[in-house]
């Protein structure tokens, strides 16, 4: 049975909560944070752990602002769930110290895991495909529909935006939800009950190409919410292998979308450079506006992401648990984040 009482949590947040968009859930890093992450950088590299598979819970200390970072910590994970950080020495670092100190921050909010066949801890976020629809969402240029990742914290570092466009969208999927409670009670079952999504040719060998049950779009285990948004996969699943979806199925997932798109429940802002975006993706959908790069390859846009699980496990429903894998998307040699068999007319 689906939910049918709203949820009361500083997580249900509307855009109209955020009369200075990004300044209203934004930190300035200081001289302070800046200099503590530089000094747990230098501790990091005299420890030869510069791969990110290296590096453990323990292996980025903070002491200095240790207090800053657990309330940072708490209002990713407890309380409304988006949060930028601003001022991150890009200009004073090389790529890879970036890299370093970006992954080292993450290990205070989760584990890293993988994002992809390749098996990138820290995802880099560029444009490889163009328009093309058969590229993984974020090595394309394509507008992209609300949707969650798999995993329960994502991290976005601006290392450049684009030359136009890339702006991100942020909507709270618990205040969606209570929209739908109060509006259309009706359409709740369908998100409840869940839809198979496509693999996007990640599973392993001999696994189906599509989730092996349906994945609820909110689900609900000990007064604990998730949120799982992939519509683009759904129809992908329903397209290529013509798994059941109806006409009420349909209504459902817009009206979940459509209310999330309205300008009193997203907000919308660009991620600058040096700022970065941590959000709680099993609370918040969040979405891109297509881009265009500067033809110089050295200024197109970049962003490092990470895809954090709790270091503790996070309680949530089997489906979940099924369709977030314990180490993310499992590492296959050869295979990339292409999938030559999508059709170019599939949505998401």
């Amino acid at each position: 049975m689906p939910r049918l009482d709203p949820f009361v949590h500083p997580a249900a947040w509307k855009a109209t909560d955020f009369q200075g968009k990004k300044n209203d859930i934004s930190v300035d890093l200081s001289a302070g944070h800046v200099a503590a992450l530089q000094s747990a950088l230098v501790e990091l590299k005299a420890s030869g752990k510069t791969a990110p598979e290296l590096i453990g819970r323990h292996d980025f200390p903070l002491p200095g602002i240790a207090d800053d970072i657990a309330h940072w910590h708490r209002e990713v994970v407890q309380g409304r769930g988006l949060l930028v950080l601003r001022g991150f020495p890009v200009d004073q670092l090389s790529l890879q110290d970036i890299e370093l100190v970006w992954f080292g921050i993450g290990t205070h909010f989760g584990r890293a895991v993988s994002q992809s066949a390749m098996g990138d801890l820290v995802g880099h976020v560029v444009n490889v495909g163009g328009q093309d629809a058969k590229e993984r969402a974020y090595r394309n240029a394509r507008e992209l529909r609300l949707h969650t990742d798999r995993c329960d914290v994502v991290g976005m570092l601006s290392i450049r935006p684009a030359m136009s466009g890339g702006f991100s969208g942020y909507a709270s999927a618990l205040a969606i939800y209570n929209e739908m409670i109060r509006t259309r009670p009706d359409l709740l079952t369908p998100l409840w009950n869940g839809f198979h999504l496509h693999r996007f040719g990640e599973e392993l060998p001999g696994e189906q190409p599509y989730s092996a049950v349906p994945i609820p779009i909110l689900s609900e285990k000990d007064s604990v919410p998730t949120v799982i948004l992939m519509r683009g996969y759904i129809d992908m699943a329903v397209e290529e292998f013509g798994l059941p979806f109806t006409d009420r199925d349909r209504e459902a997932m817009d009206l979940f979308e459509e209310i999330g798109n309205r300008p009193d429940f997203r907000v919308d802002f660009l991620l600058e450079r040096g700022e970065a975006a941590i959000f709680n993706n099993c609370w918040t959908v969040h979405r891109r506006t297509a881009f265009d790069d500067n033809p110089d390859p050295l200024l197109k846009r970049h962003l490092l992401r990470l895809w954090l699980n709790g270091w503790d496990s996070r309680i949530a429903v089997d489906a979940v648990d099924i369709h977030k894998g314990a180490d993310g998307i499992p590492r296959q040699q050869g295979k990339t984040t292409y999938y030559a068999k999508r059709r170019d007319q599939v949505s998401g």
